[in-house]
């Protein structure tokens, strides 16, 4: 499981992140890279879900709404359709998933603490 971690503000942002061992090639494709770009361009690089409330915020994630599996991989209907993409930043994309990214925080001894 990789883990990837950003500090903004003092606070410390970790999202654990796992890409299926059966996606992991058609997300490096040159297919999926020019999906992707094309897409954020189309979206001027904003999260949907925050611009959706008027909040603009910087798109980190293209989500597939109709996820991925192993069944449906090679199906371009769903792998690189537009109509099932939605550009999204870490916060809509781990709701999109039920989860919550887990924020930490650094006290003044140096121990780092759920916030």
């Amino acid at each position: 499981m990789d883990h990837e971690s950003s500090h903004s503000s003092g606070a410390a942002f970790v999202l654990q992140r796992t890409m299926k061992d059966y996606a992991a090639s058609f997300y490096k494709s040159k297919a999926w890279q020019a999906c992707r770009a094309g897409y954020m361009e189309k979206v001027s690089g904003l999260c949907e879900d925050c611009l959706a409330k008027g909040i603009y915020t910087p798109a980190e994630i293209v989500h597939h709404v109709v996820e991925i599996t192993p069944e449906n991989i090679n199906d371009p209907a769903v792998t690189l359709n537009w109509s099932n993409l939605r550009a999204v930043c870490r916060e809509c994309h781990a709701a999109a998933h039920g989860a919550r990214i887990r924020r930490y925080k650094v006290d003044e001894l140096g121990r780092v603490t759920a916030r």
